[in-house]
């Protein structure tokens, strides 16, 4: 886990320490960010709904991959309508990498050390994401839809975090 939160600071600091050229990242450089970082949350969701022990975890990667899902459906409609092609970036391969990397080790583990790992992930996760999207990603988006897009979909992502950290409380994980 020590390696996605390394990559979860990573995304955060890019705005603030001026790592994108010109103050912030392109608007085709967000959508590749947008889409991988869903697209990570679907994976583990996916997982976690197939192999998470309790109950409540199972349901909740499950709402993972539905919610992420539509989100990505709706970035990808958008892009496409505005003839954008998300542009990879370090932020999109960096998310991608850690992804990867926590599909690996969460592969690993079984019954409550998985539900364990999972929710405390998606905590550390969702926290990294949110602070991206209000520090990064909407003052940088140019495109008045797509910032529209990044505003509507925020809620969400709060839900989420507080939907992880009632459960990581429940499970007797790190906490808040």
């Amino acid at each position: 886990m020590k390696v996605m939160t390394g990559v979860l600071l990573t995304l955060c600091a890019m705005g603030a320490t001026g790592a994108w050229a010109a103050g912030g990242p392109t608007d085709p450089q967000i959508a590749a960010i947008v889409v991988t970082a869903n697209q990570v949350d679907i994976d583990a969701g996916k997982l976690a709904s197939s192999k998470a022990h309790s109950k409540d975890v199972r349901a909740f990667g499950q709402l993972m991959v539905t919610d992420h899902t539509a989100v990505n459906k709706s970035a990808t409609e958008l892009v496409q309508k505005l003839h954008v092609t998300p542009e990879s970036n370090a932020t999109s391969e960096s998310l991608q990498k850690g992804g990867d990397e926590n599909l690996a080790k969460l592969k690993t583990l079984k019954g409550a050390a998985f539900d364990k790992a999972y929710v405390d992930h998606e905590v550390t996760y969702h926290e990294a994401v949110l602070d991206a999207v209000d520090k990064t990603l909407i003052p940088s988006a140019q495109n008045a839809e797509l910032k529209a897009l990044l505003v509507k979909v925020r809620p969400a992502f709060v839900a989420h975090l507080e939907h992880a950290k009632a459960l990581q409380a429940k499970l007797g994980g790190a906490g808040g």
